[in-house]
Parts: structure tokens; sequence; C-alpha cells
């Protein structure tokens, strides 16, 4: 059977000023701030908290790893945690392609099926740079 994907959210994820480690032996380090942001999809809705960051290391194929976490709050209360990693791969056109591989932690049974399943996720920068958009995708 071949599987297939359904959007689970969107999310609008507000980010700061990169903070440029630098060279650091398998590439370049950058880390960038989480600072707020919302969610909603079909079953879920809330607000991405402040606090978290992605930790991304462009290496020297030109290739960025993403690993970010942050923490979510559902709009009923629930916080769930987050760790979405994946690749941002440059393209022949100047454009980048962004995969990416949600992980949720979530504590009872009302969300159970975020740490039940696996999701996928695309990433693209919104206009001026100060947010980035993701949606996540259930793996059926």
């Amino acid at each position: 059977m071949i599987p297939g994907l359904e959007l689970v959210m969107s999310v609008r994820v507000e980010i700061a000023a990169a903070l440029q480690i630098g060279e650091v032996g398998a590439g370049v380090r950058r880390v960038i701030p989480i600072t707020g942001g919302s969610f909603e999809g079909p079953a879920i809705r809330g607000t991405v908290l402040p606090g978290g960051a992605d930790w991304n290391l462009t290496r020297p194929d030109g290739v960025a790893e993403l690993w970010a976490r942050y923490t979510l709050r559902t709009d009923d209360g629930v916080l769930i945690g987050i760790v979405n990693a994946g690749l941002v791969v440059p393209q022949a056109d100047g454009s980048h392609r962004v995969r990416t591989i949600p992980q949720f932690e979530v504590a009872g049974e009302q969300y159970a099926w975020l740490r039940r399943n696996i999701f996928v996720g695309t990433l693209l920068p919104s206009e001026g740079g100060a947010a980035v958009q993701l949606q996540f995708f259930q793996v059926t």
C-alpha cells in the first residue's frame, strides 16, 4: 500500500535575527531564536510559545541542516513539545526546497495521535524574514 499525506496543521513561527556562531568544523552554525507564532489545523489550534530556537548548520555542500525545538500551546491549554529536523536544499533556479520530520511530545490522550504517527513537513520563509510558514502532514 502506498502511503498518503493528510494536512495536520499550518504553523506560523515568528523568529528573531540569527545569532552567527560561525564555522564550527562541519559547517557554519547559526541559532535562530523563536519568538512566538500560531498554528491551526482541522483538529488542533493554538500558539507557538517564545523560547525555542533552530540550531541551523550550513554544510560545505550548501545544504543546511535544520534542528528546531520549541513548544506549542493548544487553545485548550495543552503543551506540546516539538523537535523539527530537516534539510534546506538549494535548487538550480536559486530557490530552496525544505523538507522536515517533526516529532511531537505530548502528555495525555487527547493529542496522543501526535506521538503515534509519522509526520513530514514543508517550510517557506515569509515576507520580510521575521517568520517562517510550515505545514505538517501525517503520513497515512
